[in-house]
């Protein structure tokens, strides 16, 4: 399995960074053993998609309807039109700032891998539930409840602690794996045998420093990189380090 490293800009971006994120890249290594995408704010799919090759477009979301008078939301067929081949879904910020549930988030994940595209799925505890150890059976109630009626074959589970989301925390490699073992034990609960060969993603704070210590353990497959992301040099390196764990 290569791994899988992806860039969610959330609402970061201009024209002006992606071509000198793109000039950037271009003059830096190319990688194997790894799928790198690029997932920016909606307005600029177009714009990543003419100006990188070798790299794979994804969205930060999509909506839980397949059409109709939704203003304001993007259709996960629209997405697949425009050369997606991922969607972020469930982030942490969106379950908190727009009160997604597990339920909206099965749908979401469900009509995506419809059109093809692969799901990807976020789970992660707060920082009070990490503290009364609670982390395994919220995490397990999210998983299942965020993956009911998905099909298995394209979907990515990211787990994304909240507590280590843009605050420069990150889970110990020891806390990560612990988790992402539990979530590969309730993935192959719910598919059976094709759970062991879902992608499993670590977000939270990823940056050039820990992504090797972090690629190292068995269960992480790769990373969902936020801030570091916007960086060409600092994700590149974050992708080196998992094309090397894939050695």
């Amino acid at each position: 399995m290569a791994g899988l490293v992806i860039a969610n800009w959330k609402m970061h971006g201009s024209l002006a960074l992606i071509a000198e994120f793109s000039q950037q890249w271009r003059g830096l290594p190319q990688l194997s053993k790894v799928d790198v995408v690029l997932c920016p704010p909606a307005p600029y799919l177009g714009a990543v998609s003419e100006a990188f090759e070798g790299l794979l477009l994804g969205a930060q979301n999509c909506a839980e309807q397949v059409e109709g008078a939704f203003t304001g939301e993007v259709a996960s067929q629209m997405l697949a039109e425009l050369g997606c081949h991922y969607i972020i879904i469930g982030h942490s910020e969106r379950r908190s700032l727009h009160g997604e549930t597990d339920a909206q988030v099965a749908i979401k994940a469900r009509l995506a891998a419809a059109e093809g595209l692969h799901p990807v799925v976020c789970v992660g505890e707060a920082l009070e539930q990490r503290e009364a150890g609670e982390q395994d059976e919220v995490v397990s109630e999210q998983l299942l409840g965020s993956l009911a009626h998905v099909p298995c074959d394209r979907l990515v589970v990211a787990y994304e602690p909240i507590w280590a989301i843009g605050t420069g925390h990150t889970a110990t490699p020891g806390q990560a794996e612990a988790m992402h073992g539990l979530i590969r034990r309730r993935l192959q609960e719910h598919y059976g045998a094709a759970g062991a060969g879902i992608p499993i993603i670590y977000g939270g704070s990823v940056k050039p420093e820990n992504a090797g210590v972090l690629f190292g353990c068995d269960n992480i497959d790769g990373a969902l990189v936020g801030g570091a992301s916007l960086d060409a040099k600092s994700f590149w390196q974050i992708a080196s380090a998992a094309s090397a764990g894939r050695a």
